[in-house]
């Protein structure tokens, strides 16, 4: 019993210290990302682009598309072709779970995630789902198609000047949440999520 409640005293602790963290809102529909700490917004930036493949609830490997969901930053690349590299916890298990139940995914590969995710261990990142998802610049990349198109194979992508000013914010265990105007508009029936303008 004590063993449980000071369980639940560090659980609740964490969520304590964690609440003024800042957390990152991607909105794909409005193609930008914002920055809120205790209900501020921190930081605006005003150009995204997303996977070639628009997005999607239940991604699949190689389909280019930008997974829609609630992450947390699980790694940075400071050496990344693309100057700077937000890799999320992707997938996570919402996603392992769709992709189980809707026949992408066996159960081997599931249990796999789930047991990494369950070890607060990096999920695999070669899955029927993909992996390798995260934030990042242009890098070496054609800042002029960046500014035209969406063009990443499924990552959330700004300039390298914006992917500096977001380090300011991000670090190992951020929330991130990726979504369009209708998921936004259900999360913030369940949470207080901020709505832009």
């Amino acid at each position: 019993m004590i063993r449980l409640l000071t369980t639940l005293l560090l659980i609740l602790a964490a969520s304590v210290a964690h609440a003024g963290d800042p957390w990152v809102l991607v909105d794909t529909d409005r193609k930008e990302i914002r920055v809120y700490a205790e209900g501020e917004e921190l930081l605006h930036l005003p150009h995204i682009a997303i996977g070639r493949g628009g997005v999607s609830h239940l991604r699949e490997r190689g389909d280019r598309t930008t997974p829609l969901g609630d992450f947390r930053v699980a790694w940075v690349n400071e050496d990344s072709r693309f100057h700077l590299f937000f890799g999320l916890d992707f997938p996570n298990f919402h996603h392992a779970r769709t992709a189980y139940n809707s026949g992408v995914m066996d159960l081997d590969e599931f249990l796999q995630i789930t047991d990494a995710l369950r070890e607060r261990r990096l999920p695999p990142q070669r899955t029927a789902v993909g992996g390798h998802i995260g934030i990042h610049g242009v890098g070496d990349g054609d800042t002029n198609l960046h500014a035209r198109a969406n063009w990443t194979n499924g990552c959330v992508a700004v300039t390298d000047e914006e992917m500096d000013k977001l380090a300011e914010y991000v670090r190992v265990g951020t929330r991130v949440v990726i979504a369009g105007r209708a998921e936004l508009t259900a999360m913030a029936e369940e949470e207080a999520l901020p709505l832009s303008p």
